[in-house]
């Protein structure tokens, strides 16, 4: 994965950008990672470059879900509703975190802070109580910076990239 551009950017976004940079180096086996907003919009990935591509068809599509980080927020938005749904149903309070092993690999998503999600594709090998201890530092951090305004920053920052250029 290789680290998204931060040009451009206020100082927290740059500093949320620089966290996910960190996780994604810190912890071996992340294929790929999305943070989401509540309404399901992606607001930042470990390699937002790949979008472009897979909309443009410029190059064959990268491993993850289905290839992009586009793809990997509907899951964890859909997800992350899913879950949310079943803990009211049930009475339980909040949903902290979620865990799906699969055969080929794992996905975790996490609340970050108004309903903003991290999302994170394992491969099959990746030590998962790793994953989700890194995920918490991530999310203990960009809790309280992932401020309304700032979601609007990533989400312009995502919509201005051209859709043909690589990163």
């Amino acid at each position: 994965m290789t680290a998204p551009s931060t040009f451009g950017l206020s100082s927290e976004a740059r500093n949320l950008h620089w966290l996910l940079t960190n996780l994604v180096e810190e912890v071996p086996g992340l294929q790929s990672v999305a943070v989401v907003s509540s309404d399901g919009l992606l607001l930042l990935s470990s390699d937002p470059g790949r979008n472009a591509e897979a909309r443009t068809g410029a190059e064959a599509r990268p491993t993850g879900p289905k290839g992009s980080s586009a793809d990997l927020a509907t899951i964890v938005s859909g997800i992350g509703s899913l879950t949310i749904g079943a803990a009211k149903l049930m009475e339980a309070g909040g949903v902290k975190q979620t865990m799906v092993a699969m055969d080929e690999g794992s996905l975790f998503v996490m609340s970050i802070s108004d309903g903003s999600l991290l999302g994170v594709h394992g491969a099959p090998d990746c030590d998962m109580s790793v994953v989700a201890y890194h995920m918490a530092l991530f999310v203990g951090r960009a809790g309280h910076v992932l401020t309304p305004e700032l979601r609007s920053e990533l989400r312009q920052s995502l919509e201005a990239k051209p859709t043909g250029s690589a990163q």
